[in-house]
C-alpha cells in the first residue's frame, strides 16, 4: 500500500506525522544542500564580499588620498595669495616711493631751473641797465656839450669837453637807475 493511502486509513496526514525514513532522506539532502553551499556557494559568496570591501577600502582610501590632496592644494594655494598680497604690496609702495623721489627731484629740478631763470634774468637786466647808463651817458655828454657850447659861444676843446662832461656827470646820481645802493 502506498504511504499516502496508508496514512488516510490512519486518519492523518504523513507530513504531519514522522516517519524516520522520510526524516533520514532529508536529513542527507539537507546535509548535501549544505556541502555543496559550502564548497560551491559560500566561497563564491565570501568572495564577492571580500570583492566588495577592498572596493569600499579603496574608495575610502582614494577618498582620503584626494582630500589629503586637495588640503595641500588648498594650502598651497593660501601660501601663494599670501605671497601675492605681499608682493603686491611691496610693487604698491615702491611705486609710491618712486612716485615721491620722482616728485621730489622735479621739483627741486624746478626749483634750480627758476632761480637760474631768475638769475638770468637778473643779468640780463643789469646789463640792460648799464647799457641804458651809458647811452644816457653819452647823451648827457652830448647835451652838455651842446649846452656849453651855447652858453660860452665858443667851441671847447676836446680836453675841456671831456672835462666838463666828467663834472656834470659826477655831479648825477646813476646808481639809483643801475639799481645800486649807497
Amino acid at each position: 500500500m502506498s504511504p499516502l493511502i496508508a496514512a488516510e486509513d490512519s486518519g492523518g496526514s504523513f507530513l504531519v506525522t514522522p516517519d524516520v525514513g522520510l526524516m533520514i532522506w532529508t536529513l542527507v539532502v539537507f546535509g548535501l544542500t549544505l556541502f555543496f553551499l559550502w564548497k560551491v556557494a559560500f566561497p563564491r559568496i565570501a568572495e564577492a564580499l571580500d570583492k566588495r570591501q577592498r572596493a569600499i577600502d579603496e574608495s575610502i582610501d582614494a577618498a582620503d588620498r584626494t582630500r589629503r590632496e586637495a588640503d595641500e592644494l588648498l594650502d598651497e594655494y593660501r601660501a601663494r595669495l599670501r605671497e601675492a598680497r605681499a608682493q603686491a604690496e611691496e610693487i604698491v609702495s615702491r611705486a609710491r616711493k618712486a612716485a615721491e623721489n620722482t616728485e621730489r627731484e622735479s621739483l627741486e629740478k624746478a626749483r634750480v631751473s627758476r632761480e637760474e631763470i631768475l638769475e638770468q634774468a637778473r643779468g640780463d637786466a643789469e646789463a640792460s641797465i648799464q647799457r641804458a647808463v651809458g647811452e644816457l651817458r653819452k647823451e648827457m655828454a652830448g647835451l652838455t656839450v651842446l649846452a656849453t657850447e651855447k652858453v660860452t659861444r665858443k667851441t671847447l676843446t676836446e680836453d675841456d669837453q671831456r672835462k666838463l662832461v666828467e663834472e656834470a656827470l659826477g655831479e648825477l646820481d646813476f646808481s639809483a637807475l643801475s639799481g645800486e645802493r649807497r
